[in-house]
């Protein structure tokens, strides 16, 4: 029973690594999930589509589209 003491050692050690590397790939490599809604619509995007739904009138979506593209600019 020479072995007894060595519970996690040789291939047992092993599979701790082998855990850790599968957590550290699954939790903190980023990468994007098939299906998960990540907006990428930038604000004047988002302020054609509030004008071409009829939530704002022309005379908002003009001074807001103004106000976007000045702070773009700079």
């Amino acid at each position: 029973m020479m072995y007894d003491n060595y519970n996690y050692g040789g291939m047992h050690l092993i599979w701790w690594f082998v855990w850790i590397i599968m957590m550290v790939w699954i939790f903190a490599i980023p990468y994007n999930i098939p299906g998960q809604r990540i907006s990428k619509a930038s604000a004047l995007d988002i302020l054609q589509i509030r004008f071409a739904s009829g939530n704002i009138t022309d005379e908002e979506y003009q001074k807001m589209k103004k106000t976007l593209e000045n702070d773009l600019s700079k």
